[in-house]
């Protein structure tokens, strides 16, 4: 594991579209996960700006989770 960013949002997802219906559950998922290792709540972030921003990502990897809306962002902090 590696620590994640204090100084910023370390944790970002993909918000749904507007007007889709879709359940979410690995959002609860990731929010207990990711609470053991910040206090900040993961925030939602247009579809196109997450794209935008996952561009810039200086690794992307890729799982086999097949849930809807599983797409999210974690920003590394300084050991």
């Amino acid at each position: 594991m590696f620590p994640l960013d204090t100084y910023q949002k370390p944790v970002y997802l993909m918000e749904k579209v507007p007007g889709d219906t879709v359940s979410t559950p690995i959002w609860e998922v990731y929010e207990e996960i990711t609470g053991n290792y910040t206090n900040e709540k993961p925030e939602m972030i247009e579809r196109f700006e997450f794209y935008k921003r996952a561009k810039k990502a200086y690794a992307v990897i890729m799982t086999g989770e097949k849930a809807l809306y599983a797409n999210i962002i974690i920003k590394k902090g300084v050991c």
